[in-house]
């Protein structure tokens, strides 16, 4: 047993800067606790161009904290508050990372320059390549291990410790020595990533599955679950096929199981218009996330013939490079995607002569993963790429009902419907330094009942010996409840099997609790059991969310009984979902928005809110 004033779980962007904001604010009793250091989302994933959002700073073109919050306001669902400070750490955050080493782009001059992402009506991405999330790690590592900060790896958290709605610490597998150890904490920095283990079909590296169902487990309270994010992935390697990968108008080609019988299936829904197919596959490399507005007449369009091609044809579908599209006409493309191509040098050649020149990094990513464009095509699939929702967390990031408990980066839930790309790698790090602050200035002092943690601690490992002296099979349960999340919790979600899935993945979860796995099972078995308590909590609160009337939004589709996508109702645009498990069942309640701050502060009013450390109790 080990007793720490804190305990990160977690090594990706976010625990790792929560660990060195701590260490630089003076919390130095501290100890970070990873499964690896080279496992976790961010070291593992990017994209065609990764992007991190922040506040436009390039240039003559006015920018301010509000202006970003309402970007992320708008998209609904999501508090104003939160938004807000996001908004405003954002470039502290952002400018730490570039103090780091990260490689963000800046002119001769100094100036960082952006460009439009998603749902963003600036400048304000930036991006330092495909790379961006791992550039960040890497730099964070470095200062970690130059700041002597202890981590512990090959460790999986089988239990979180609460005593009295306060977190105490957690119960620790070694995967190595097979033992349990016990970590006190006066605070606990939850940074366990979104929840990749949950789906079949899935864009999460294979070796991160989440941990956010240890939280539910003990009570946290959730908000925004339904929210998750789709888009068209790789699946041979794992790797979202957005930006140029699109936008150079591959091939989509389908075949049989054994990769024969190849045709190009978007015909069937586009005809002979070559114009509006092309321009459709174009638009998926700026549109990449599946979204109901721009389905079925939008680019999303695109996401739901692959989805038929795959899950109701049983067929495979691949994007193939080498050769053009038939009937490829570059003159019969939007004047959007030719003016793209044109300006790129980009109206030549095929796909992968159009990759070459515009993104020659794109081949040589999956050149370095073993598949060679020039001679195979990608297979792809609509997979869970991220979820918008999470764990609640007020203004310093401390869940409201579980105190001393910090849930930061995806794990924390302050997206809402939609959100501008690259959002998320901001709020992580946002995260990380406002609980790190927080924690450094008011949660220094002793105040945990050793006693009682120490008694709960001894009452969960009595139950963990019970659950590990059993006999089911992780992996079939494991592929059960992934099975389950795809058909039901996925892009297209149908009220008719929701309750059967609820009920369905409830039993798992009571099933596994009662026969339990054998000890030899160690780390997929402590994985499987907080796994199938998640996708207990989600599939709740997506059938809450869609007997409430709120339709299709964001990346969630509903379907009704002729096959149709349900609209939307806006009016929950302004509300947030909250998930809470008592009394042995999820309960769920609609809260009102937040609303963004409208702060006009006094220099010397605030300074000496800043002194007195009133600004922490607000």
């Amino acid at each position: 047993m080990k007793k720490v004033n804190t305990l990160v779980i977690g090594t990706g962007a976010s625990g790792l800067a929560a660990a060195l904001r701590l260490h630089a604010e003076g919390v130095t009793d501290l100890l970070v606790v990873s499964e690896g250091l080279n496992r976790g989302t961010s070291i593992n994933t990017g994209s065609d161009k990764q992007t991190y959002y922040k506040l436009g700073i390039y240039g003559s073109e006015p920018d301010a904290p509000e202006l970003m919050a309402t970007s992320y306001y708008e998209n609904g669902a999501a508090h104003g508050d939160v938004a807000l400070v996001e908004s405003s750490m954002s470039l502290r955050c952002f400018m730490n990372l570039v103090n780091l080493g990260v490689p963000f782009p800046s002119d001769h001059l100094g100036q960082f320059i952006g460009y439009k992402t998603d749902h963003d009506p600036k400048r304000r991405a930036t991006s330092c390549g495909p790379y961006t999330s791992k550039e960040m790690c890497l730099a964070l590592i470095r200062a970690v291990k130059a700041a002597g900060i202890t981590v512990w790896e090959k460790r999986t958290v089988a239990e979180l410790i609460t005593v009295d709605n306060r977190a105490a610490g957690a119960i620790i597998f070694d995967n190595t020595s097979e033992r349990f150890e016990t970590v006190l904490a006066e605070n606990t920095v939850f940074a366990v990533g979104g929840p990749g283990g949950l789906y079949s079909q899935s864009v999460y590296p294979v070796g991160h599955t989440g941990a956010i169902g240890l939280a539910l487990k003990r009570g946290a309270k959730a908000q925004g679950l339904p929210e998750s994010q789709f888009g068209l992935a790789s699946i041979k390697f794992r790797w979202n096929v957005s930006g140029t990968y699109m936008q150079v108008l591959p091939r989509f080609i389908s075949t049989d199981q054994d990769g024969n019988d190849a045709r190009e299936f978007l015909r069937d829904h586009f005809g002979s218009d070559n114009g509006l197919l092309n321009t459709m596959v174009f638009l998926k490399g700026y549109q990449w996330p599946f979204d109901v507005r721009k389905a079925p007449e939008g680019s999303s369009i695109i996401d739901l013939l692959v989805h038929k091609e795959t899950a109701e044809k049983g067929r495979r579908v691949w994007l193939d490079f080498r050769s053009n599209p038939e009937g490829l006409d570059f003159n019969a493309l939007s004047e959007e995607a030719h003016t793209y191509l044109e300006r790129s040098g980009a109206l030549f050649g095929t796909p992968l002569e159009r990759l070459e020149k515009m993104n020659p990094g794109a081949i040589e990513l999956y050149r370095d993963h073993n598949i060679d464009l020039a001679t195979e095509p990608l297979e792809i699939a609509v997979c869970a790429q991220h979820n918008n929702g999470g764990l609640t967390g007020d203004i310093w990031y401390q869940s409201p009902n579980i105190k001393n408990l910090f849930p930061i980066g995806e794990v924390n839930g302050s997206h809402g419907v939609t959100r501008p790309g690259g959002t998320a790698l901001n709020a992580g790090q946002v995260g990380a330094f406002r609980c790190a602050e927080y924690i450094a200035k008011m949660c220094q002092t002793e105040t945990l009942d050793t006693d009682a943690a120490e008694k709960e601690a001894a009452k969960l490992m009595e139950s963990l010996v019970k659950k590990l002296n059993g006999k089911r099979d992780w992996l079939a349960d494991r592929k059960e409840l992934q099975n389950r999340m795809t058909l039901n919790a996925g892009h297209l979600r149908c009220p008719a099997t929701l309750d059967k899935a609820l009920r369905e993945a409830k039993s798992l979860v009571l099933k596994m609790e009662e026969e339990g796995y054998p000890f030899s099972a160690g780390e997929h078995g402590l994985i499987n059991f907080q796994l199938a308590f998640a996708h207990w909590g989600y599939l709740s609160a997506i059938k809450f969310q869609a007997d409430a009337g709120v339709g299709s939004r964001g990346s969630g589709a509903i379907i009704d009984g002729n096959g149709k996508i349900m609209p939307e109702n806006p009016e929950f645009r302004k509300k947030v979902l909250e998930t809470c498990f008592e009394d042995g069942d999820f309960t769920h309640r609609w809260v009102d928005c937040r609303p963004i701050p409208h702060e006009d502060g006094w220099f010397e009013t605030i300074w000496a809110e800043y002194r007195n450390k009133e600004v922490y109790s607000k």
